[in-house]
């Protein structure tokens, strides 16, 4: 499929790209030193209007995923937590306009469009990581709803959520155990949200475990049908937003580019630029494309969502794009860390940052291992268990 950036994205590329000069670069490292929630960012964004960017205009947005990969990858060359902010903010919004009633989107969608309302999504827990079917939180049926008991861990932005959409098991009348996704609002009694997790990259945007003690969730707050139809209509949604996911990738490793040609263009070396070294345009040529090769893949797959492409059509290739471009993205840190040397590992210097954020990259959102399986079931199917 073929794609061009039209008019209207080029407006909203050209926009995010001022913005993230001239107010969010100067804030990002400070974001990550102190490792603090980023309130004046969250505000900047929500005074865009940015909270519903590929979402339907009825709810005021443009529709499209690929403005929002072109969005996130701006705000990502120069923040990776304020890029963030969004991702955060546009799942569980694509989880309830997916898979959600009509008085769940009357309820939480408004708020989240407007930014008066903060959202989070958790699915994993301690002991089976990607393996989401190996959860193991559980939803009993009572009078009314259900009653949550269990624990999740790495819930971003859960510190600040007004509500969380969490994945439970239900029991079918046959004993057979399906995931559903029920709201939880905020302090709702028995549940409560750990302490953040002290990580190594995304820093701004915590992650905390959530603990669940007979927490009383009200059939409205169920998302959708119980069991599998409801949760796979949502799980879709997320396999269309993947590309954002990528599109975190391509801009961490422009950035990281950026960067280091800066730098190697003003350092000096023996009686020559560093710049000028056939070693170091060699790198620099590598990066650069890399870099671009992944933007054309991502940009690609955000193309087809915005086509209506999906299911298994649409999943390999949302995972090549997730998978490739943070890969890149690693590669890429990696190649600046070793071209800045000694001021590559030192915390005065931003580069070290983009180290970071770019292997969390790697594991978030499904782990790369993860999106490997899905391309190579997608060729080859299932793999045979003895």
């Amino acid at each position: 499929m073929n794609y061009t950036l039209t008019d209207d994205h080029r407006q909203i590329q050209d926009l995010i790209r001022r913005v993230a000069k001239d107010k969010v670069a100067p804030r990002a490292s400070e974001i990550d030193r102190t490792a603090e929630y980023p309130c004046d960012m969250y505000a900047l964004l929500k005074e865009l209007g940015l909270f519903t960017l590929p979402f339907p205009a009825e709810y005021g947005g443009t529709g499209s995923m690929l403005s929002a990969c072109i969005a996130v990858e701006e705000l990502g060359r120069v923040c990776y937590n304020t890029a963030y902010l969004l991702v955060v903010q546009w799942i569980p919004f694509g989880a309830i306009l997916a898979g959600g009633t009509k008085d769940q989107g009357d309820r939480y969608l408004p708020g989240l469009a407007s930014g008066e309302l903060r959202a989070a999504f958790s699915t994993t827990e301690p002991q089976s990581g990607s393996d989401v079917q190996g959860i193991k939180t559980k939803a009993t049926p009572v009078a009314g709803g259900y009653r949550l008991d269990g624990a999740k861990i790495w819930c971003t932005n859960s510190h600040v959520a007004d509500f969380i959409l969490v994945a439970a098991k239900t029991a079918d009348p046959r004993g057979k155990s399906e995931i559903s996704l029920f709201v939880v609002e905020k302090g709702a009694p028995g549940f409560q949200v750990g302490r953040k997790e002290d990580k190594m990259g995304a820093r701004g945007i915590p992650s905390c475990p959530l603990f669940f003690d007979n927490v009383f969730v009200p059939e409205k707050n169920r998302l959708g049908p119980e069991g599998k139809q409801g949760f796979k209509v949502v799980m879709e949604a997320f396999n269309q937003s993947r590309p954002v996911i990528a599109a975190r990738g391509v801009g961490l490793a422009q950035g990281a580019l950026d960067h280091t040609i800066e730098f190697i263009q003003n350092r000096a070396a023996f009686g020559q630029k560093v710049s000028d070294f056939q070693g170091v345009r060699w790198m620099v040529a590598d990066m650069a494309m890399q870099t671009e090769a992944a933007r054309q893949l991502v940009y690609r797959a955000a193309s087809l969502v915005d086509a209506g492409v999906s299911g298994r059509e649409l999943a390999p290739i949302a995972a090549m794009a997730k998978c490739f471009a943070t890969d890149v993205a690693m590669r890429v840190a990696t190649d600046a860390v070793q071209l800045f040397g000694a001021a590559g590992i030192s915390a005065e210097f931003p580069i070290n940052r983009y180290f970071r954020d770019a292997k969390v990259l790697q594991i978030i959102e499904g782990t790369n291992q993860i999106q490997r399986n899905i391309i190579a079931g997608s060729m080859l199917g299932k793999p045979q268990r003895q």
